[in-house]
């Protein structure tokens, strides 16, 4: 646990004038297009505490969009990463190897579903280990098309902004993207027209027969999906919707790969998300919570599809690096030891009692028109009071409300309307208790 006081501390506006100085000087030096949520500047982090460098400490409830879940400053992340400074930061694994990459790929052999034979491979981002995903689907079944979903996000680069379901921000004005892309529908319980109960048969049905019809299932390498889809709004596919997908998948031959990059690594309260309807996945892509705030991502998978790309195929300058495969024994030793499973299944059971009282409580209650998500990876999406009309606006207002208080919260979803809440599985409980009293205290505001 960091040595950073656990405690939220707001000693000027936020954000503070040291914060704004560097403002001023990234406004002139950083390229527009880089956004923030909040332009409040870190000096450091840990636990459940982000420390600006105005003195103010603020409880942190979006990791880093998942990435801190072991905390920003976990010791064995911290011990391993600099003991791997000190020997080497860099060989690339592709001219002289090294155990840690190794270790990493055996770590996720043994903690990703199935008992299979598993291989894996190592990359930078996210987006880059979806990419890689796709080239490996590919190269295995000789098929060109890519199935992906409503709602669903996959990253920036070139393929995946076409994998990825929302235009603004992430794919305005960057187009033409790659080709052999198809979206079908998602099951998502609470705007689904017949109801949450009908969701999973109905939209996984509607789903198969667009892929049958419009593509043919013989035409499709991958079908891609995330088992909680994260920036559309912590969606949590309805029960059957991904078992009937995946067994569609496995009847036609098909590369199903569950996109774990924000759910995985005990965010849900299982090592992967998928597990939940015992998914079994043919390959699995992971970042983020990975290595403890260090750039990693792997994808993992059936060793004979891992192994149908040719020698050279895979592979990348930094992919894999010695430093950031040290943050992710450090990182994975930690959620052993501290059962950041049982953590997070514990922070859903206190966030989730939190926010229905909550609901219970506001004169207007049904302007949180769903409260959904597992483990340490809860939302609520806004509604205009007595409809499901989204209400982005609310959402900004709320977040503001908690930003000026010194909560760090985020927003998502397609209709931006989504407060999403990413602890920390490391956060002490009292901490989370008060983040939730300002949360409180913004709905009475707004």
């Amino acid at each position: 646990m960091s040595d950073i006081p656990q405690e939220r501390r707001v000693l000027t506006a936020i954000p503070g004038p040291k914060s704004a100085e560097l403002q001023a000087r990234r406004v002139a030096a950083v390229a527009a297009g880089v956004g923030s949520t909040l332009p409040v500047f870190t000096a450091r982090a840990g636990g459940g505490i982000i420390e600006d460098v105005d003195g103010n400490r603020l409880i942190d409830l979006g990791s880093g969009i998942a990435v801190t879940s072991v905390g920003a400053s976990a010791e064995a992340v911290v011990r391993r990463a600099s003991a791997q400074l000190a020997d080497f930061t860099h060989t690339c694994f592709m001219v002289t190897p090294y155990e840690g990459y190794v270790e990493v790929c055996e770590q996720l052999a043994e903690l990703t579903p199935g008992d299979h034979a598993k291989k894996s491979a190592l990359f930078n981002s996210g987006a880059e280990a979806v990419e890689n995903a796709v080239k490996i689907a590919r190269a295995y079944t000789k098929r060109t098309a890519v199935v992906v979903f409503d709602h669903g996000y996959h990253g920036r680069t070139n393929l995946t902004m076409g994998m990825t379901a929302k235009n603004m921000p992430y794919k305005q004005g960057f187009g033409p993207f790659a080709p052999e892309v198809y979206r079908v529908p998602v099951a998502y319980g609470y705007r689904w027209p017949t109801g949450a109960e009908n969701a999973g048969a109905e939209a996984s049905a509607q789903a198969i027969d667009e892929i049958t019809k419009q593509i043919g299932a013989e035409n499709v390498a991958a079908i891609i999906i995330e088992p909680v889809l994260g920036e559309g709004g912590f969606i949590e596919p309805a029960k059957g919707f991904l078992p009937a997908i995946a067994q569609f998948a496995a009847d036609n031959g098909i590369v199903f790969v569950a996109d774990e990059i924000q759910s995985g690594f005990c965010r849900t309260g299982q090592w992967f998300a998928c597990e939940d309807e015992g998914i079994v996945p043919d390959l699995i892509t992971t970042a983020k919570g990975i290595a403890g705030g260090l750039p990693l991502s792997a994808v993992t998978g059936r060793a004979e599809i891992m192994d149908a790309a040719h020698a050279g195929g895979l592979g990348g300058t930094y992919g894999g690096n010695p430093v950031a495969c040290a943050g992710a024994l450090g990182a994975i030793e930690t959620m052993r030891e501290l059962d950041l499973n049982g953590k997070a299944k514990r922070i859903e059971e206190v966030m989730k009692g939190r926010l229905r009282e909550m609901r219970s409580k506001l004169p207007n209650g049904d302007i949180i028109g769903d409260i959904r998500g597992r483990g340490a990876m809860i939302a609520i999406e806004l509604v205009k009071p007595g409809t499901k009309e989204p209400d982005a606006a609310a959402a900004g207002a709320l977040a503001k409300a908690c930003h000026a208080e010194g909560v760090l919260v985020l927003t998502c979803g397609t209709y931006g309307n989504v407060l999403r809440f990413l602890p920390p599985l490391v956060i002490g409980e009292d901490l989370l208790n008060e983040g939730l009293d300002v949360i409180e205290q913004a709905f009475a505001q707004i």
